[in-house]
């Protein structure tokens, strides 16, 4: 099976999220009380994030899902 050529840099795509994140984060910092509570609003804001939540929570503890 041969691979596919990637068209894009996983490296340089996390890199600039994360720098577009601290830049974010830097400018809105006096609402916050620290990076995790900006981060979790973050990800209230995001369907994908409540999707992955919402799964976390279907599954007990010590199960695997």
């Amino acid at each position: 099976m041969a691979t596919k050529a990637k068209t894009f840099d996983c490296v340089q795509m996390k890199r600039k999220a994360q720098e577009r994140l601290a830049a974010e984060y830097e400018s809105a910092k006096g609402k916050y009380s620290c990076l995790v509570d900006f981060l979790n609003a973050k990800a209230d804001q995001s369907e994908l994030a409540g999707k992955i939540r919402a799964k976390i929570a279907e599954v007990k503890p010590g199960q695997r899902g």
